[in-house]
């Protein structure tokens, strides 16, 4: 065993190397809230999904992590079909209760996006509004 990983009294202590290795990575910041990207998805799954990526990646430069249910859930599931469409929504309320904000995207707001929003509300969480570009705004 390597001795800079002993303490004083030669027992094993991998403090001092814990430090140094995170003093060392500063490229990451200390603390990223999850954010929750609400934007509409099937009036164009399309061009939404491609609205969505670039919000999330936004979020990110921003120095948040972004979580988009929308684009991972209708890799497996149907947006068409009813029961499946409340179950992905009913997932989606219980991610975004992992979330410190809600970020909304875009001039119009959809159903889901409107039961996103309402959840939030009544949760206290923050929700703030962006435009299509990217510009905070007080509502839509």
């Amino acid at each position: 065993m390597n001795e800079d990983f002993k303490n004083a009294e030669g027992y094993l202590d991998l403090t001092p190397y814990e430090a140094m290795k995170n003093m060392e990575d500063r490229t990451r910041p200390p603390f990223m809230p999850l954010i929750y990207i609400c934007s509409p998805y099937s009036s164009n799954p399309e061009a939404n999904t491609k609205r969505a990526r670039e919000f999330c990646r936004f979020a990110l430069d921003h120095g948040r992590i972004p979580l988009a249910p929308h684009l991972m859930f209708p890799q497996f599931m149907s947006d068409t079909d009813p029961t499946e469409r409340d179950l992905a929504l009913f997932m989606d309320i219980v991610l975004m209760g992992k979330c410190q904000e809600l970020w909304v995207l875009g001039n119009e707001v959809s159903a889901g996006m409107a039961i996103e929003i309402e959840k939030a509300q009544k949760r206290r969480q923050r929700v703030r509004y962006f435009n299509p570009d990217f510009e905070e705004v007080e509502s839509l």
